[in-house]
């Protein structure tokens, strides 16, 4: 806005107003224009007037504050395609040599024929313009130079910086004010300092200016947009009939419009050319021929690709990328310290956004997902797909079987929500990941020494809580569960793994410290999406172990490309770079990439997931390269997934009610029927194919390397001798095998046995087994126990020997004992 030495001065009617403007005039004439702009003598005009004048006169301001023009931002694919532009103003400001000269004549001898002529004001047209505004308030008449409409347009400009909308509107109508007193002091005003402006700039300086700050149309601002818009050409190409379309606008930018009223348009562009033609810019030939061709003749009119619903356009479904990327802005202290600077930035600094966007992958991303369950299907049932790069934490692609509209009109299926964010990225809260999660729970257990071979009991389907090692929060209460194989049985934690067992993995959090489980997870970036969902880290509850909060789908992706890349973990990133209008790079929020999960320890996760393909997803066509993944399905079918990734590319796949939980079991989807016990829909019903043939679509004819090996003890652990107990009453035989760190599970099955009921009869593994797995024991019936007397008639109370040797218990006791002595 424009700076003042002092406060205000005295306020005056429209007759002293006037006066005012007379004196100012006079000296102007009497002493040079020049000299007026500075200082007002005191000139008798009426008694009393003098003096308020020269006070009136001096407080009006004398420097004018021209900021940066705001400027439209652009958002750009990888590749430089351009997704959106965003502005209050659609304006590129370029320099005067970027103008066609015809263009900056057809504006001069419309606005300003005398441009090169006067220092800033043309004195008799203003007091005829002021004296008959004031005295009429129904009549306007403008009379400014090019000058001063360019002060005015600043004036204008600097009303957007107000703290409040209503000192904004106050500083708009003051620019803007045409009648009585007001409007000769805005008249005063602009004089001042268009005369101030001349002594300090070019005339080629203040025309380029006005060329740019003008507005040439009811969305147009600035010459090379309007010529960019109406003909999609640069200024510089402009031609004569079309720089007199142009240049006819400014009067009246909505009522001129050619794009809403081109006979309007049309005869307005022939007033300018009447113009040029007295100015001499053209020849008569050129006049009569200019106004014979029709307005339509000569446009090619250009839809802005304005906001995000325009990114579809460019690369299909980016809308909801697109919306991304303006949220990160809008969000992050990077761009700016308050939402409001950070809006402006992207809304008026001229922003030249490079994203992680890959247009094929998010072609194939839309495509897949869209072929998995299309946008119109009768089911309703939503799904999305979101890719990260492992290593760098780029995002890639983003879709989902929704229409990105921003605004309130929009159909049923046409939503600005993006399903793959959090709620502050895209209004979702996430939703429950399932068995996704339990990933999470295998990389504590092997940063804890534990290994895949290892044998857990997976037949426990009930726990009191405090049978959980959790020293982070306190656990009361017993929890109960199930499994959808059935009851469990003893497995290891690979068959646990790979077959997605519930009670496999809650014993294993039982075995390991719980808060950990949930501590690891956050240092890979894992979180609740907020909202509805909460936010910070996933509650340390056993449930969770099972995925039970909601979290996004960008979040589950971004953590399993961190096993991708050998434990390295990155920040999920959108914008590779931004500059503002003079080229100059800004900070933009860093993927902060680091390692966070032991290489040996990321490896056996690569190696343990990439064995979906026997397990959950077995029925799932595998890819022809690498991959690994984890299928995940929540109680009632409510919400399924798949999160997999390749050493290049990680990806998360959500299928699901996007309003709540609610089973999708019993429903259509996609023409297929999930009707019927076990029918599903499970993570491989539709969230593994859809990521599958994503994968061999972006990946199908590149380069994919394996996953890395690693040693043999990693996965199946090293293997330690284990006691034969063997004949050993119960208690005795779990004291052994614990005490070597070993788990004991006692069958409910009893075995025929030549030894004492009871007695353990069978146990497996026997000779070797890995650290911490479970023995299980089976019990003898003693159905095949053999009458002591039989064998040794000698033993007392057998008719012999009343003084026989000492009892020493049955012979398979001996043997039991002395197999353990031998370990």
């Amino acid at each position: 806005m424009p700076k003042t030495a002092r406060g205000r001065g005295r306020q005056v009617n429209a007759f002293q107003a006037l006066a005012l403007l007379l004196s100012f005039v006079l000296v102007a004439g009497l002493g040079g224009v020049l000299a007026a702009g500075l200082a007002l003598p005191g000139v008798a005009i009426a008694n009393g007037i003098t003096e308020m004048s020269q006070t009136a006169f001096d407080d009006l301001p004398t420097e004018l504050d021209e900021g940066a023009l705001p400027e439209k931002s652009r958002i750009l694919a990888s590749d430089g395609t351009l997704l959106a532009t965003f502005f209050n103003q659609d304006r590129v400001v370029v320099p005067l040599d970027e103008v066609a000269e015809i263009m900056q004549q057809a504006v001069i001898a419309t606005e300003d024929r005398r441009f090169y002529e006067h220092a800033g004001v043309d004195v008799m047209g203003m007091v005829r313009a002021a004296a008959r505004n004031a005295m009429d308030d129904d009549s306007q008449e403008g009379a400014s130079t090019l000058t001063q409409q360019y002060v005015k347009n600043v004036l204008i400009e600097g009303a957007d910086s107000a703290e409040t909308d209503a000192e904004k509107q106050a500083a708009i109508n003051e620019a803007r004010a045409s009648k009585g007193t007001a409007g000769i002091a805005r008249k005063l005003r602009e004089a001042k300092l268009a005369i101030t402006l001349e002594k300090r700039m070019s005339k080629d300086e203040i025309l380029e200016k006005y060329l740019n700050i003008a507005q040439f149309g009811s969305s147009v601002w600035g010459v090379e947009s309007a010529s960019q818009r109406y003909f999609g050409m640069r200024a510089v190409k402009l031609d004569y009939l079309r720089a007199a379309t142009i240049a006819g606008i400014t009067k009246s930018p909505s009522y001129w419009d050619p794009t809403l009223h081109p006979e309007r348009a049309e005869k307005r562009r022939n007033v300018v050319l009447g113009l040029m033609l007295r100015e001499k810019y053209i020849t008569q030939k050129e006049y009569d021929e200019g106004k014979a061709i029709p307005i339509e003749d000569t446009l090619n009119v250009q839809t802005p690709k304005l906001g995000c619903m325009s990114a579809n356009g460019s690369v299909a479904g980016a809308g909801y990328f697109c919306d991304y990327v303006t949220k990160v802005i809008r969000n992050d202290e990077a761009f700016g310290d308050t939402q409001k600077k950070r809006l402006r930035l992207l809304y008026r600094g001229g922003l030249t956004i490079w994203t992680t966007l890959d247009k094929t992958m998010q072609a194939a991303a839309d495509k897949e997902v869209k072929a998995g369950i299309p946008v119109d299907d009768p089911s309703g049932i939503g799904t999305a797909m979101v890719v990260v790069e492992p290593g760098t934490g780029q995002i890639k692609a983003m879709a989902q079987n929704r229409v990105y509209n921003n605004t309130q009109d929009h159909g049923d299926r046409e939503t600005a929500v993006n399903f793959n964010t959090d709620n502050a990225y895209g209004s979702a809260s996430g939703f429950p990941p399932g068995s996704t999660f339990k990933p999470f729970t295998l990389l504590q257990w092997l940063k804890e020494g534990h290994a895949l071979g290892e044998t857990i009991n997976g037949t426990k389907l009930k726990y009191n809580l405090s049978e959980f090692n959790a020293p982070c929060t306190n656990l009361t209460g017993s929890w109960e569960f199930g499994n959808a194989e059935g009851k469990g049985s003893v497995m290891t934690v690979l068959q646990a793994t790979m077959n997605s067992v519930n009670s496999g993995y809650v014993a294993m959090a039982s075995k390991i410290n719980m808060c950990d489980i949930f501590t690891g997870a956050s240092d890979i970036g894992v979180h609740l999406a907020g909202g509805a969902a909460g936010d910070g880290p996933v509650q340390p509850l056993p449930a969770n172990v099972l995925g039970s909060q909601s979290i996004s789908p960008l979040t589950m992706a971004n953590a399993f490309a961190t096993f991708a890349s050998n434990g390295k973990y990155c920040a999920p990133i959108a914008i590779l770079k931004v500059t503002d209008t003079d080229g100059k790079e800004l900070e933009v929020p860093s993927a902060g990439c680091s390692q966070k999960i032991d290489a040996g320890v990321a490896k056996t996760m690569n190696y343990a997931l990439s064995n979906v393909w026997n397990g959950t997803a077995k029925g799932v066509a595998r890819p022809p390269f690498a991959a690994a993944g984890k299928t995940g399905t929540t109680t009632h079918n409510e919400h399924t997934w798949f999160v997999g990734y390749t050493p290049r590319l990680a990806a998360a796949v959500w299928v699901g009610h996007t309003d709540g939980m609610k089973t999708m079991h019993g429903l259509k989807i996609n023409g297929r029927s999930y009707s019927g016990f076990g029918a599903g829909p499970w993570g491989s019903s539709i969230a593994a194919p859809t990521w599958v043939r994503f994968m061999n679509d972006a990946l199908g004819d590149g380069k994919n390397p394996g996953f890395d090996s690693l040693p043999n003890d990693l996965v199946y652990g090293k293997k330690i001798s284990v006691p034969s107990v063997i004949g050993m009453k119960e208690n005795e035989a779990r004291g052994v095998l614990t005490s070597r760190g070993f788990q004991v599970v006692v069958s409910r099955e009893r075995v025929p046995s030549d030894l004492e009921a009871g007695r353990v009869a069978q146990q497996d593994p026997s000779g070797w087994a890995v650290a911490g797995s479970v023995i299980t024991l089976r019990l003898s019936d003693g159905s095949q126990q053999r009458d002591p007397c039989q064998d040794h008639p000698e033993f007392p109370g057998c008719g012999g020997n009343e003084n026989g040797p000492p009892d020493q218990g049955p012979p398979g006791r001996d043997r039991g004992r002395d197999s353990a002595n031998q370990q």
